[in-house]
This record gives structure tokens, C-alpha cells and sequence, in this order.
């Protein structure tokens, strides 16, 4: 049995598939340019697939634009939605002169348990 081989062909070495009769979708490649680092990324995409105008860089992270030519597009970023942080959705709800208001009566809520419960510690793991 030992003197014996297995034969066949190696697992996941090649493919028993053909090229045969494949007919390959036209391709364009496009170049974007770093905004923050200046290096140039090339993707390839399908002939009608629309192109984006920006790209994240590869290397930094930031926006690519989009080269045509020599120069590259102008991207308008005034419709962009900002981020709103917790401040700023509090200030939609309440006014400052309201929220030093309820700061005073927190605090005073604050230092009215802490005066009545003087005599006490309370030790907590």
C-alpha cells in the first residue's frame, strides 16, 4: 500500500476553467490626485460605469479629485451636511440665559444633598 501514490491534479493549483469564448467589458482607467499628499491613484473602471469625481487616497486618507487633463475637478462642497454636535442640538431647544438657569438649580439640588448628609460618609466599593 506504501509503495503506492495517489494520482490526480493539486487542489486549488490550477483552474479548470478556460478563456474560451469570455468576452471582456471595455475598460477606462481614470487617475485621482491627492489633495493632502499629491500622489496620483489610478482605478480602473467599466467603460459606461458613471466616475465619481473624488476617491479616498490610498496612502493618507483624505479626498482625491478626479484629473482631467492637466488639472484636475472642482469639487463644491457647499451642499455638504455638516455634523451636529450635542451642543449645538441643545441650542436649537434652549436658550443660555435657560440653561444657566437649570445649571443653578442643579447645582444648588447638588450642595442641598451634600450639606444633609455631612454627618455621614458612606463608603462605597
Amino acid at each position: 500500500m506504501a509503495d503506492r501514490s495517489l494520482r490526480g491534479i493539486r487542489l486549488g493549483a490550477q483552474s479548470l476553467q478556460s478563456e474560451e469564448g469570455v468576452v471582456f467589458h471595455e475598460r477606462v482607467q481614470k487617475t485621482y490626485e491627492c489633495t493632502v499628499c499629491k500622489r496620483d491613484t489610478t482605478l480602473t473602471f467599466a467603460a459606461d460605469a458613471e466616475i465619481p469625481e473624488a476617491w479616498e487616497c490610498r496612502v493618507c486618507g483624505a479626498e482625491a479629485v478626479l484629473r482631467v487633463g492637466d488639472g484636475t475637478v472642482t469639487i463644491d462642497h457647499s451642499a455638504d451636511k455638516v455634523a451636529r454636535t450635542h451642543w449645538d442640538m441643545l441650542l436649537e431647544r434652549r436658550t443660555i440665559p435657560e440653561l444657566e438657569e437649570l445649571l443653578e438649580e442643579r447645582l444648588a439640588f447638588v450642595r442641598a444633598r451634600r450639606g444633609a448628609g455631612a454627618g455621614i460618609s458612606k463608603l462605597t466599593a
